[in-house]
């Protein structure tokens, strides 16, 4: 990872996320976004590498107006996604702007207009995705069975692996299989970034 963006802000502590994890690998996320909160493009970044990414992929941890200058510096071709976490009002120039939004179905409940983005997949855990273009359904797939230890990071890895798959020109369909696949390899481990799955780990679960 290319760290050379990394900025430190002297006022404000690290983000940090407090997470409780149940029995049943379900969790509760407590978010403390300290310097998240201050995060901001620099001309650097947008004319540099924003504007020359084959995809930017931004969620709602950092401030919308930061968001928004993303979306703003995406290239035209580039794939824009918002992954609508934690839910909150999205400007409708952001939305204009998403090839993709990804959010689960109490996000998808809880913030308007989403549906006004070309292409909406909406999760629903242990049960699956939908795919929705111009608000109708047009793909659903649902994960392998596994052990869910923690969902923490599943939706990480859910919307990692959509965004790479659409990327590699994989159909709809086969796109969202393969998100739900990696975000059940990452709700049978524990933690976050350590459950994240390569794609070896997501193929062998495909073949399985």
């Amino acid at each position: 990872m290319d760290l050379a963006g990394v900025r430190r802000v002297p006022d404000a502590p690290t983000g940090v996320a407090l997470i409780t994890v149940s029995s049943a690998g379900d969790n509760t996320i407590v978010v403390v976004p300290g310097a998240n909160a201050r995060l901001t493009l620099s001309g650097r970044e947008s004319a540099g590498e924003l504007a020359g990414a084959d995809a930017v992929l931004c969620q709602l941890e950092v401030p919308m107006d930061t968001v928004a200058a993303a979306a703003a510096a995406a290239a035209p071709d580039a794939l824009f996604c918002l992954n609508s976490a934690p839910a909150a009002p999205v400007p409708q120039a952001v939305l204009d702007r998403a090839d993709l939004v990804v959010a689960n179905r109490a996000e998808y409940a809880a913030v308007p207009g989403l549906d006004r983005a070309r292409l909406v997949a909406v999760t629903a855990g242990a049960e699956g995705a939908v795919l929705r273009e111009d608000a109708r359904e047009v793909a659903r797939a649902e994960p392998p069975a596994v052990a869910a230890v923690d969902g923490t990071g599943a939706g990480d890895a859910f919307v990692g692996a959509l965004v790479v798959g659409l990327l590699a020109g994989l159909d709809r369909h086969a796109a969202l299989r393969r998100a739900c696949v990696a975000g059940a390899v990452a709700a049978s481990r524990p933690g976050a970034q350590p459950s994240l799955p390569w794609p070896a780990d997501v193929t062998a679960l495909e073949r399985a």
